[in-house]
């Protein structure tokens, strides 16, 4: 998945954009972060399965 797909499932499930600190987008909902790397490229796997488990969407 890339990262600008990963950054939309975000939004469309109620996280918003917090900050951004270097090439890292850092999301916020209801107390809790989470952080997506942007660098135009797809997110590993490993790294995209802990983000949607953070995200609570997995």
């Amino acid at each position: 998945m890339k990262d600008r797909d990963l950054i939309k499932l975000l939004k469309k499930n109620g996280w918003q954009l917090d900050r951004i600190n270097g090439s890292h987008h850092i999301f916020r909902k209801e107390g809790m972060t989470v952080s997506v790397p942007v660098h135009g490229k797809d997110v590993p796997t490993s790294l995209l399965h802990q983000i949607l488990k953070d995200a609570g969407l997995r």
